[in-house]
């Protein structure tokens, strides 16, 4: 029977065209609700966009247009990029619609007929860009921590909500809902906040100041605060209170947000929530930040890579597939152009299309579908227990929104048919007469292949997906059911695929591969070394050594002795590329502290940028990664 599952992407804010970061969620909620899909779900995927508040006021007088005109010209740019880049959303809401604004008032009616929201004053520090009071312990420099902008000091009449009421009751749902919150970060974040008095939520502003939002139904003085407008978008899409959408999808719903609006969804709506007498939502999935150029992504500082010209030049699954493999889910990552290329190189044409490729010719060129084939070996049974094992790593993965992880084990799985491929030697085989039986098994474990990453690979590239199922003559829609291998006994007709991702090769990527071959190499970690030559303590104290703590470790494709690790130096994170692939399996480095230098130029590896270099010992053929005899926090100074 299939299970409901609600989730939304947050309502994007139309003051700009959308970016990489809008992309990179609402392409992994399409992955999820793909994913859910496949197996059998009832889903309903939620996106839209956001037009109320100073921002959006602001943005049409520079641009010369009404409010209204410049969130439709700029709400139509973001349904247009979900429409190319092949989302599969159910809705898309947008908050000036009059379904939403009617929630909106029905809401704000309940909660002060309850007593919920009273009139008062404030005064304080406000940023436009964030439309939020910032209090003096969260304000760097006298400016916004966010957008690093001067504030600007309000004082006027507002009502607020009353939140500080729900703080007690927030915190005891937190402690009895542990998974409320993923990753678990961003829980204990939250909970540290609580440690602080919660403060009554202002949620108008007056129209002598703002006109563009939605008028308070009690005081027409008055519009709606954009958060509590925004955040009700996600029960208003439903048909709060009385469409069955709601009764059926709401029990189940999970919201997916950057971090930077964490506060908002784990504190504000919540309490909205529970004031409203609606239940809590299932979820809270959030991830970080895309940094581009040593920076965080960000419209007002100017650094934002547009989505649409990555997949104009190298497609849509390329540019899915980067971005969901090279982020781990929680954790920031680093954008370039070079570790696009390579990831698409290694993994997708190497890996996978060469794969595609050589199957599809091998079953292609199969005599009159090879009636004969024969029982089963431990080489072919090996393939099919590797499904067995990536599908439930797959699954596993994907529960904790984990992407990167269930492409990791996807990609696993590709290993093993293109090893199993070089060990039986198919090619070998047809010039053998005697040998047609066992041909013919390869064939069908081959094919089975195939038709399996036909199925788990749709929720990822469905494109290619497709083009797969195409060549092994799948016409059915894809179900997870299916993916299952061992019962084909006589070799399909199958069409030739090949060219599925072809290899980039570019000017840029040329001249930095022999910029790299020009420089000094530099001692392999198992190379015994000479001794130097003696340096002074200035020397020395040039070189910044820091404790990190080690978040994430995964292979670095096509490379036998590099391991890409995610490291925190306490205040900020960072990709360190280390030669110790042949001496630990990258679980036994996650949660170890190391010693890295971290003033180091960066330098690029296998197409990944390093920004440091983990501290390690060697002798004959052991290697050892230096760490702490006693524990000392991630960022402490190595003297």
């Amino acid at each position: 029977m299939s299970a409901p599952f609600y989730l939304t992407t947050p309502i994007y804010y139309v003051n700009a065209a959308p970016h990489l970061g809008h992309a990179y969620t609402t392409i992994v909620a399409d992955a999820m609700a793909r994913y859910r899909r496949l197996a059998g779900d009832r889903v309903w995927l939620l996106t839209g966009t956001d037009e109320h508040g100073d921002k959006i006021a602001q943005a049409a007088t520079r641009a010369g247009l009404p409010p209204q005109a410049l969130a439709d010209r700029n709400s139509s740019a973001f349904r247009e990029t979900w429409r190319r880049l092949g989302i599969t959303n159910d809705d898309y809401i947008r908050t000036t619609e009059p379904r939403h604004a009617r929630v909106v008032q029905a809401v704000l009616q309940g909660l002060r007929d309850a007593g919920e929201i009273y009139l008062g004053k404030y005064g304080g520090h406000y940023c436009f860009g964030c439309e939020r009071f910032y209090t003096e312990k969260e304000i760097v420099d006298g400016r916004c921590p966010d957008h690093q902008t001067p504030l600007t000091w309000i004082e006027e009449e507002n009502y607020f909500f009353r939140m500080s009421k729900y703080q007690g009751w927030l915190i005891e749902y937190l402690e009895a809902h542990p998974d409320l919150i993923r990753p678990e970060r961003y829980r204990n974040e939250i909970l540290g906040f609580l440690r602080e008095p919660l403060q009554d939520l202002s949620i108008s502003r007056p129209r002598s100041r703002l006109e563009w939002g939605i008028p308070l139904p009690f005081d027409e003085r008055f519009v709606t605060y954009v958060w509590f407008d925004a955040l009700l978008n996600y029960v208003s899409a439903l048909g709060w209170p009385d469409d069955e959408r709601f009764r059926t999808f709401w029990p189940h719903a999970q919201h997916l947000i950057a971090k930077d609006i964490l506060k908002p969804h784990a504190i504000y709506w919540p309490c909205m929530l529970k004031a409203a007498g609606l239940d809590v939502f299932r979820r809270l999935n959030v991830h970080g930040y895309w940094n581009v150029g040593g920076g965080k992504m960000s419209k007002s500082v100017g650094n934002v890579v547009e989505a649409l010209a990555l997949t104009d030049k190298y497609g849509n699954d390329a540019f899915r597939y980067f971005v969901m493999r090279e982020m781990t889910f929680g954790l920031d990552a680093d954008f370039t152009e070079e570790a696009f290329v390579g990831r698409l190189n290694a993994d997708l044409a190497n890996d996978l299309g060469n794969l595609v490729s050589r199957a599809t010719t091998l079953l292609a060129g199969a005599r009159d579908g090879e009636a004969t084939v024969g029982p089963p070996e431990e080489e072919d049974t090996a393939v099919h227990r590797a499904a067995v094992t990536a599908r439930a790593a797959a699954d596993e993965a994907m529960a904790d929104f984990a992407f990167q992880r269930a492409l990791a084990a996807i990609w696993e799985f590709i290993g093993a048919v293109n090893r199993y491929v070089d060990a039986t030697q198919p090619w070998a085989l047809a010039r053998d007469p005697a040998r047609r039986p066992r041909l013919g098994r390869v064939l069908c474990t081959l094919a089975d292949a195939l038709g399996w990453l036909g199925i788990v690979l749709d929720p990822f590239l469905p494109e290619a997906a497709g083009r797969i199922r195409a060549a092994v003559g799948v016409t059915a829609p894809p179900r997870l059911a299916d993916a299952v291998m061992g019962r084909l006994d006589r070799v399909p007709a199958v069409a030739r695929l090949s060219g599925l991702f072809p290899r980039i090769e570019d000017a840029a990527r040329t001249a930095g591969k022999a910029a790299r071959a020009a420089r000094p190499a530099r001692a392999a970690a198992d190379t015994p070394d000479a001794p130097a030559a003696p340096i002074a303590i200035e020397d020395f104290q040039r070189v910044d050594l820091r404790v990190a703590e080690v978040l994430a470790a995964e292979a670095v494709p096509k490379s036998r002795k590099l391991l890409r690790l995610t490291v925190s130096l306490g205040d900020e994170q960072r990709t360190v590329v280390a030669g110790i692939a042949e001496h630990y399996a990258p679980a036994d480095l996650v949660g170890k502290k190391v010693v890295v230098v971290a003033n180091l130029q960066p330098a690029t590896l296998m197409g990944i940028t390093s920004q440091g270099m983990i501290l390690a010992g060697s002798a004959d053929t052991k290697t050892a990664v230096l760490a702490l005899d006693r524990d000392l926090p991630a960022g402490a100074k190595v003297r």
